[in-house]
């Protein structure tokens, strides 16, 4: 049994299109083969642990004798977002997917939304972050009036300059696009956007926050917290689950920073969850079709492994997963419905081959199952393939 699973989301990093990936027009994704077939991609530990083993990757060849067990996993909830892949690894699977706005969100929640905040809205339509705030900025800096959008995903993002609407006054707008957001318009997200500089220089802040809406049902934070077992969530985990299941949490400014916040939980804790997303992939890469910037940071994040790696107590266990795809290869700049690699490693971990598993919710079983806990929600435990 272990003490404490560090579970790392690598957000977007997919291997694979999915069999119903063509439903999504998403077929042929492969967001990390893509990756090492355009760039020189070096991940000496990942390869050692047996990234290589999960698919064929161009430069990094299979072992013999991974670090890690090694697999991955495909998801069974409809739709390809943040929300949908995190609550599937926490055990909870949803049977619809959430609702998207290709066209812009309808006029009746249009008109609550500003009704409720005193101002009128710009854009509402799906646009790219960067690129709205440089069409809408100066307008919104002349007018005040905060910039509305949303993607291919099930997201109401509220965008302001931090000294035209200051970033506490953001939050509260998006707690009320929140409440507003229920019923048949229960977007995943509420995200707060605030930026700063000039027209024509305007970059985002780190200063971004998430507002879920609550998982409908239990998951596994739920279960390992009511069983006395701290939860420690590191990066937008805890906006994820709206807090839920969750004992401590941090924010973070980026990939690195997630990393050093991982390091800091395993020198504080000595059992229970440590739950990590590091977002940069996603957010600043693949949604940028930036495949460089992308290779870059699996290398940043290969170099700090072994200082989480060396953190880990003889009972401890590292997981290493996704939660979709978002290959930066393709002329989609959104989400791609794909497999996620699967690497567990501990010193008491057998590295052997866990094989393909249906639902990412065989995960959360299996962490349960790891740390002693009963476990009564969606997913299969194959913990019993990882003891040495």
């Amino acid at each position: 049994m272990a003490k404490r699973v560090v579970l790392i989301v690598l957000d977007s990093v997919g291997v694979g299109a999915l069999p119903d990936a063509d439903q999504y027009g998403d077929e042929g994704s492969n967001t990390l083969g893509h990756i090492a077939e355009s760039v020189p991609l070096r991940l000496p530990n990942l390869a050692r642990m047996g990234i290589g083993n999960i698919i064929p990757l161009r430069g990094i060849e299979a072992v013999d004798r991974p670090l890690a067990a090694y697999g991955k996993m495909g998801a069974r909830a409809p739709g390809k977002d943040t929300t949908t892949g995190h609550w599937e690894l926490a055990g909870l699977i949803l049977e619809r997917p959430f609702p998207v706005y290709p066209e812009g969100f309808p006029e009746e929640v249009i008109r609550a939304f500003e009704e409720a905040i005193g101002r009128k809205v710009l854009g509402n339509k799906p646009a790219s972050g960067t690129a709205i705030i440089e069409e809408l900025g100066e307008e919104h800096m002349r007018t005040g009036y905060p910039i509305v959008y949303t993607s291919a995903d099930s997201v109401f993002q509220i965008a302001a300059h931090e000294e035209v609407i200051p970033v506490e006054e953001l939050y509260r707008y998006c707690r009320l696009a929140r409440e507003l957001l229920k019923g048949e318009h229960s977007v995943g997200r509420v995200i707060a956007r605030p930026f700063v500089g000039e027209p024509g220089h305007f970059i985002r802040t780190d200063r971004r926050q998430d507002f879920s809406l609550e998982p409908p049902g239990p998951t596994l934070l739920d279960i390992l917290s009511e069983n006395g077992l701290p939860v420690l969530a590191v990066g937008k985990i805890k906006d994820i689950f709206a807090g839920r299941g969750i004992t401590r949490w941090i924010h973070t400014h980026d990939n690195m920073d997630g990393i050093d916040k991982t390091c800091k939980f395993l020198r504080e804790s000595s059992h229970g969850l440590i739950f990590t997303n590091l977002v940069d992939f996603d957010m600043l890469y693949g949604h940028r079709n930036d495949v460089e910037g992308y290779a870059a940071a699996l290398e940043a994040v290969d170099r700090r492994l072994p200082e989480v790696m060396e953190g880990l107590d003889e009972k401890d266990v590292l997981v290493i997963t996704a939660d979709h795809g978002c290959d930066p290869t393709t002329p989609s700049t959104d989400h791609s419905r794909e497999y996620v690699p699967l690497l567990i490693y501990g010193r008491r971990i057998r590295p052997v081959n866990v094989g393909l598993r249906f639902t990412l919710a065989d995960l959360a079983a299996t962490v349960a199952d790891l740390l002693g806990v009963n476990y009564t929600l969606a997913g299969e435990s194959f913990a019993e393939l990882l003891k040495g």
